[in-house]
C-alpha cells in the first residue's frame, strides 16, 4: 500500500493504518529503536508506542514522507525511555 492511502487510512481513523504501518514501516522502526536502546524488549515496546504516537499526531499532520514521520516518533520515543532508564532515583 502507498504512503498516501496509509495516511488517508488514519485521517479516517481506521485501525487497518496501524496494520499498514506495522506492515510497510516495522522493520524499519524497530531497527530505529533496537540501535538506540540495545534491547528487543524495548525496542518493540518502542514500536508500540510509535504507533500510538502516529494516531494521535495523524489529525493535525499530514506528513509528506510517512517514512520519516515514523522514524522521527519512534527516535524520540525510543530517547525518552533510553533518558528515563538512566535517571537516577530521587531521594
Amino acid at each position: 500500500m502507498e504512503d498516501d492511502q496509509i495516511v488517508e487510512l488514519y485521517w479516517q481513523r481506521s485501525t487497518d493504518a496501524i496494520a499498514e504501518s506495522s506492515a510497510k514501516y516495522g522493520s524499519y522502526c524497530h531497527a530505529i529503536a533496537l540501535r538506540i536502546l540495545g534491547s528487543r524488549q524495548d525496542a518493540e515496546e518502542c514500536v508500540n508506542d510509535t504507533w500510538a504516537g502516529a494516531w494521535n499526531a495523524m489529525p493535525i499532520h499530514r506528513p509528506q514522507y510517512l517514512g520519516a514521520f515514523l522514524g522521527k516518533i519512534t527516535r524520540r520515543a525510543a530517547c525518552s525511555r533510553l533518558t528515563a532508564s538512566r535517571a537516577e532515583k530521587r531521594g
